[in-house]
């Protein structure tokens, strides 16, 4: 999912939906501040679209967590035109603050520019000991190539790409194995241990790959 829209009016999150799928992106409706925030626990959003006044937790309170905790790109769009509700909304994380009206291919391009200067890809990720080549989908370990098969090589570069961040299990097999997938967790375990067993010194006291007890694995 690219693009999480927060905004209680149909209308606007509609037109919305259909230009952003237009330009190319997917994109989510909640109508709450709450849902939204459920939502992005789930959900690999890359852009948050935001309203002010919601139902519920206000925007400014939605994007202060958000800001707090995922660090998302994040765009308010907002009816609230006093110089101190945009003083907040940038000071609370935003990246911008757009009011209502606002012009839609206006809005669309700075979605893509926000986009791009978030996630333009490195082709090629190095962290201690490991050198990933995206393009080439290979991996060396101490300079010495790595044989992955296609869910190795995919899991161990969703765990790198997110470092230092636990990722549940329910979220890693469905960004590894697909949305709609039937592999039981124990199926992320034996994939787990493979992994561990190419890339930690010692597989049975990992210190790379490390199990966040209650929720899942993190790539320290």
């Amino acid at each position: 999912m690219d693009i999480l829209i927060i905004e209680d009016s149909f209308d606007i999150a509609d037109m919305l939906m259909k230009f952003l799928k237009k330009a190319g992106y997917t994109s989510y409706n909640a109508k709450s501040g709450e849902e939204g925030l459920e939502y992005i626990k789930y959900h690999d959003v890359k852009i948050v679209l935001l309203d002010i006044m919601l139902p519920g937790i206000d925007g400014f309170q939605v994007c202060k967590k958000i800001s707090d905790e995922k660090n998302l790109p994040l765009i308010i769009l907002s009816a609230k035109t006093d110089k101190d509700d945009k003083l907040s909304g940038l000071i609370l994380g935003a990246d911008d603050y757009i009011e209502k009206p606002f012009d839609v291919d206006l809005l669309i391009a700075k979605v893509s520019s926000l986009y791009r200067r978030h996630y333009k890809k490195d082709p090629i990720i190095k962290v201690p000991d490991i050198k990933i080549d995206i393009e080439a989908r290979s991996v060396t370990f101490k300079k010495i190539p790595l044989e992955l098969n296609v869910k190795e090589f995919d899991l161990l570069l969703l765990l790198v790409q997110s470092r230092g961040k636990a990722l549940r299990k329910e979220y890693i097999l469905g960004k590894v194995w697909g949305m709609d997938n039937f592999s039981e967790p124990q199926t992320l375990t034996v994939h787990i241990n493979r992994l561990r067993e190419k890339i930690e010194d010692d597989p049975r006291k990992p210190t790379r790959i490390v199990t966040v007890w209650g929720v899942g694995y993190k790539f320290v």
